[in-house]
């Protein structure tokens, strides 16, 4: 069991001020917090004891034994190279890039596998299943992972689009209907043209599906199921890293599901697709 700290660091920006004295002495001397009882910490972080409580309510644990217990199962799991690559430099050499990439995606996906409920997953997994028609949403660099979505499913025979256009995302969404799945993938959860799509997505009676950051934003509150992806980003950085990482990660995750839950069809239609793309490739050779 580990995620505490993930879950403290990741709902600090929206945690009530009430609250943020403890979190954000947990975050600093964690290696001491689970030797505390709530009294004792209430006391060292200048809190109160009602305020952890609603702190862990606040991050989505039962309570703080389960706080304590998640934040002792990270210690244990704390990498001993901690923070060698916490941030990338300027004029970095090639060889350290490669250590500091890998570690970088590598402790955003183990975070972002800790912080997702399996059942969440799960319901998603079987509404994209059962679904007429699936949208993908995405903008930017998310908006790359809304195009891996369409090319994955189309392959296996799913009817599915991913509209990079605001006039052509609204004018889908507001064609789904009950049965269909509207599937938005933002990290900040706060872009407004998704925002917009995802509730006229809703209104339509479609099933809202979300992959945003973990921690209150608008666009989880559209959401029938969310899921959470957890990113360290570097300062320095031209576009997503970390981020699409770990959302292609999460949708390979989901489409491997769906397509094992119908292993025949899978099989023959990526077999279809196959064959089409061959033929059509040999054709242009001759």
């Amino acid at each position: 069991m580990n995620g505490g700290l993930t879950l403290l660091r990741e709902s600090l920006p929206s945690i009530k001020p009430s609250e943020k004295n403890a979190a954000s002495y947990i975050l600093a001397h964690p290696a001491e917090v689970v030797t505390l009882s709530v009294q004792e910490l209430a006391v060292k972080s200048g809190s109160s004891e009602a305020a952890v409580i609603r702190l862990c309510k606040s991050i989505g644990v039962t309570g703080y034994r389960e706080l304590k217990l998640k934040i002792a199962g990270d210690l244990q799991n704390e990498n001993v190279n901690k923070g060698a690559f916490d941030e990338i430099e300027p004029n970095d050499t090639v060889e350290h890039l490669i250590e500091a990439m890998a570690e970088k995606h590598i402790q955003s996906i183990d975070q972002t596998m800790q912080v997702n409920d399996a059942k969440a997953l799960e319901r998603a997994v079987t509404m994209i299943s059962r679904a007429r028609k699936i949208d993908f949403y995405g903008v930017g660099a998310s908006y790359l992972v809304a195009q891996d979505g369409e090319q994955k499913f189309g392959r296996i025979g799913k009817w599915c689009t991913a509209y990079s256009d605001a006039h052509q995302q609204l004018a889908s969404a507001a064609n789904l209907t009950f049965g269909d799945v509207a599937f938005a993938i933002s990290y900040s959860g706060e872009t407004g043209q998704l925002l917009q799509v995802l509730q006229r997505a809703r209104d339509a009676g479609a099933t809202t599906i979300v992959m945003t950051k973990l921690g209150p934003n608008r666009l989880q509150q559209l959401a029938d199921i969310q899921l959470f992806t957890v990113a360290k980003e570097a300062r320095i950085r031209s576009a997503a890293t970390s981020s699409r990482i770990v959302q292609m990660y999460l949708m390979d995750i989901i489409y491997t599901a769906v397509a094992g839950r119908d292993y025949e069809h899978t099989i023959e239609a990526l077999e279809k697709s196959r064959q089409a793309i061959q033929q059509a490739f040999q054709t242009e050779q001759k």
